[in-house]
């Protein structure tokens, strides 16, 4: 049973997520709180397993308290924020202090059921999650014999829970004319522009947030739109991406595995995959998909994942060619986008352990 602490300032908002986790066996929620004073006290007493949080609150915001609940008393948040650009960057200050998850409030654009899902999701990621605090990754030397400017190769990243702080760390240490990148991180929509934009502000490559017909060109990482698919496809001599609807996939939109499969369709043995941290099984078929296809694949090892899930499945079907610590990912990439690669038969791989 996992047994959740719900903060929220508006009365309306915690008796709709009250009902709502109520009707899932495996949640219980143990209390409440109008504001972080009141919740200080009810995590000491009730020693909840997650603590839902607004960030917007009276008194002290959400912010201020996950900070000092992240260094005096560790326990798994998930962020609940309203669904504006403002509260984007907010969310993401929150991701970056060590919520491990974001979602949205009820409102107009999603009913209580489909927030609900979500919550439920992103409650039992949290449940199973590390939240201790990742040292960062170093920024690595680019390999003198590294020709990484070419149109025609492209390096696809997806991650879920966790995966904003894991991206990061990736990134960060990729120099700055890296192949054309693309990323899916499982967020909603306003929050992964705010994600863009931090990533642009620390990284050497440009980072923002796809729009439709995007090149994928060397020195750009390009994440897809929360609430938008994003593929990559063939145009002429090069790669650009296509965003569309349709319904989710693994309960995610954008999906891992709609941009994994597209991939391995296009580029083939010209695209190294990666899958980082995450809840479920979202992007397991798509990088075994690459695989096959001749890319080289790689899976983040459990020792560094907040939640080892999306890795583990992907690495249970062999579709990850080497299996790397959070640490050496980037060093990984970059050994792998210097190899030569040639159209290679699935079975003539040897699957990383």
């Amino acid at each position: 049973m996992i047994r959740v602490l719900i903060v929220d300032d508006s009365a309306v908002v915690r008796k709709a997520l009250s009902d709502e986790l109520a009707k899932y066996d495996d949640i219980e929620v143990v209390g409440s709180a109008v504001d972080p004073y009141v919740a200080r006290d009810k995590i000491v007493k009730l020693r909840p397993d997650v603590v839902t949080l607004d960030i917007e609150m009276p008194r002290m915001d959400g912010l201020t308290f996950l900070a000092k609940l992240m260094k005096h008393y560790p326990v798994p948040v998930v962020v609940v924020s309203s669904l504006t650009p403002e509260n984007g960057e907010l969310a993401l200050r929150a991701l970056q202090l060590g919520a491990v998850e974001v979602i949205h409030k009820p409102g107009s654009a999603y009913s209580v059921p489909e927030v609900s899902r979500r919550l439920v999701q992103a409650i039992r990621a949290a449940a199973v999650a590390r939240v201790e605090r990742q040292a960062a990754v170093a920024p690595v030397a680019e390999p003198a014999a590294l020709s990484l400017v070419t149109t025609h190769k492209v390096l696809a990243i997806g991650a879920s829970t966790g995966g904003t702080r894991a991206i990061e760390a990736v990134l960060r240490a990729l120099p700055p004319h890296t192949v054309g990148t693309v990323i899916v991180q499982h967020m909603p929509e306003h929050f992964t522009a705010s994600f863009a934009r931090r990533l642009h502000a620390v990284c050497r490559m440009e980072v923002r947030e796809a729009r439709d017909q995007d090149p994928v060109v060397p020195g750009v990482a390009l994440v897809a739109p929360g609430n938008c698919h994003m593929l990559v496809q063939k145009s002429g001599a090069r790669y650009v991406v296509h965003l569309k609807d349709g319904p989710p996939v693994h309960y995610q939109r954008p999906s891992v595995d709609v941009l994994f499969h597209s991939v391995a369709r296009h580029a083939g043995p010209n695209a190294v995959g990666v899958l980082l941290t995450g809840m479920g099984v979202d992007g397991a078929r798509g990088l075994l998909a690459m695989r096959q296809q001749g890319a080289y694949t790689l899976a983040e090892a459990e020792e560094s994942c907040v939640v080892f899930g999306m890795p583990r499945a992907a690495i249970a079907l062999g579709a990850a060619c080497e299996v790397v610590p959070l640490p050496q990912m980037a060093q990984a990439i970059l050994r792998a986008l210097q190899a030569p690669r040639e159209a290679r038969t699935f079975e003539a791989q040897a699957v990383g352990r």
